[in-house]
């Protein structure tokens, strides 16, 4: 093959990875926001995320938010947040394990202790897809999915397809909910 062609292949190739992954990571389906029993927000780049799911909740969206701790619990900033003065309530868990999936398995665990029918999920835009699939694997209600505002660079974009792309391969294969 000469360079020219394997250069159009390569060319044909990322144009369509980008274009199957758009609607999926750069457009996904969100949600209108409504009134729900939680606010639960995953993990990742925590702080504005954290701040955001509770400033839908204190909004009248939910009178509880639930934060995963994605910094540990030794983390200052995080204790700050979990520990806060609110008019909602706020609790933070370590999901076990540390991933979407374990993020699932406790909004499984909450739900059925505090009877929960509705949540919303706050995350960002490149992991919305395939955190609603997730989270739909182990939670048997409605599931309204907001992403928190956030502006991503070319290189965070082309880590998110990838590392979501791989994410949703593992929980292809890992479907089980404990």
């Amino acid at each position: 093959m000469t360079f020219r062609r394997l250069l159009v292949a390569c060319s044909v190739l990322l144009v369509a990875v980008v274009a199957a992954g758009w609607p999926v990571y750069v457009h996904p389906q969100t949600d209108p926001l409504r009134p729900a029993d939680a606010v639960v927000v995953l993990g990742g780049k925590p702080y504005g995320r954290f701040h955001y799911g509770i400033d839908i909740a204190e909004q009248g969206y939910a009178p509880e938010v639930v934060l995963s701790n994605s910094v540990g619990p030794d983390d200052v900033r995080m204790q700050q947040i979990c520990n806060g003065t609110y008019t909602v309530t706020v609790s933070c868990f370590l999901p076990d394990p540390y991933s979407t999936k374990g993020e699932a398995e406790e909004i499984k665990r909450r739900a059925a202790a505090e009877n929960w029918k509705h949540i919303i999920v706050v995350t960002y835009t490149p992991h919305l897809s395939r955190s609603r699939y997730i989270v739909q694997q182990c939670f048997d209600g409605e599931v309204t999915m907001s992403p928190n505002p956030t502006q991503e660079g070319i290189g965070e974009w082309i880590g998110s397809y990838i590392y979501q792309t791989a994410g949703y391969i593992k929980a292809a294969l890992d479907s089980e909910c404990s």
